[in-house]
């Protein structure tokens, strides 16, 4: 194992290699918006949701970094996938329907003709979830980087 690739930030090549992960799905995320929407949005270097999905990228980075350190017979890898799995679940159902519920929400106090309570004061964040093709690409993004950083430095 490269001594500098674990001894860089926290000492422990498979949580470097996953943080680097969802690093990487932020920054493309933010070169996405800034590319296809032409503006400059910081708020998405530490945001949720969008594409590609962090949660998978640093999830799949972890769990394929440890396949390639342990192999896919290790309980750290079926731990790791079992996680991945959840995450993953959650991020393309649970949470991207609550951004719809947000989203409707939303369009129901902007609208909102009469009296707005003080509860409709606060606009609620609708990007909470991915669709099945942003997890899938953070999928693809956190696997190539755990492997191949485990592979080149492991």
């Amino acid at each position: 194992m490269d001594p500098n690739a674990v001894g860089f930030l926290t000492g422990n090549l498979v949580l470097n290699l996953s943080i680097l992960a969802w690093a990487a799905a932020q920054f493309i995320k933010f070169f996405l918006v800034l590319i296809t929407e032409r503006r400059l949005s910081w708020s998405h270097i530490l945001s949720s949701g969008g594409m590609p999905s962090s949660h998978s990228s640093t999830v799949c980075a972890c769990a394929s970094a440890l396949a390639c350190l342990y192999g896919t017979s290790s309980p750290h890898f079926a731990v790791s996938t079992v996680l991945a799995a959840v995450v993953m679940y959650d991020a393309s159902n649970v949470r991207r329907a609550a951004g719809e519920q947000a989203r409707l929400l939303n369009y129901i106090m902007e609208n909102w003709s009469d009296m707005q309570p003080e509860v409709f004061g606060k606009k609620l964040k609708e990007m909470l979830g991915h669709t099945p093709l942003q997890v899938l690409m953070g999928a693809l993004l956190g696997i190539i980087i755990g492997w191949g950083g485990a592979y080149l430095f492991g």
